[in-house]
């Protein structure tokens, strides 16, 4: 077997269906569980991801004012996607959206870009995402599907009791 044959390459990228996924996210909230689970979603649709930088202005700034800092955190976050959505062979249409806070960057967001489903991550104990505040305001604005994922706790600790909670149980 040759060399080449045993490295795994990308397969082409699959021809987009109109189906597009927003992906947003904050610099120190990229939940590598939320993307994973994007990206399985927009293979299994073949959606194109819309991975989407919520950058914040301050007010003592113009909203259109460069954001150097921000930028650079952003790109590599964008290009670290867009490189694993290209290994899964999914199409991707990187953003940056401005906004005062994450909330009015994700407001501008759901209302310039053209999506069938959001997925974000919910924060949870030490794992990074939105708060429930974000999560509910979202549901309550945004149009078309929602997935929220939050990172498991630990095995078998019922969320509110702090018991075992047996699988397909209810809290």
């Amino acid at each position: 077997q040759r060399v080449r044959d045993r490295v795994r390459r990308p397969g082409p990228l699959a021809v987009a269906s109109s189906r597009r996924i927003l992906f947003p996210f904050v610099a120190h909230a990229l939940s590598q569980r939320a993307l994973d689970a994007a990206l399985r979603l927009a293979v299994a649709e073949g959606a194109t991801l819309v991975p989407v930088f919520l950058a914040r202005v301050s007010l003592d700034l113009p909203l259109d004012a460069p954001l150097p800092r921000q930028c650079s955190m952003a790109v590599p976050l964008l290009e670290a996607i867009e490189q694993r959505a290209t290994e899964a062979g999914v199409p991707v249409d990187s953003r940056i959206e401005r906004g005062r806070n994450r909330r009015h960057a994700l407001r501008r967001a759901i209302a310039q870009e053209r999506f069938d489903r959001i997925v974000m991550a919910a924060a949870a104990m030490d794992s990074p995402g939105f708060d429930a505040d974000d999560v509910a305001w979202l549901l309550d604005n945004a149009p078309g599907e929602i997935v929220v994922l939050r990172a498991a706790t630990p095995a078998g600790i019922g969320l509110r009791t702090g018991r075992a909670v047996p699988v397909g149980s209810h809290l």
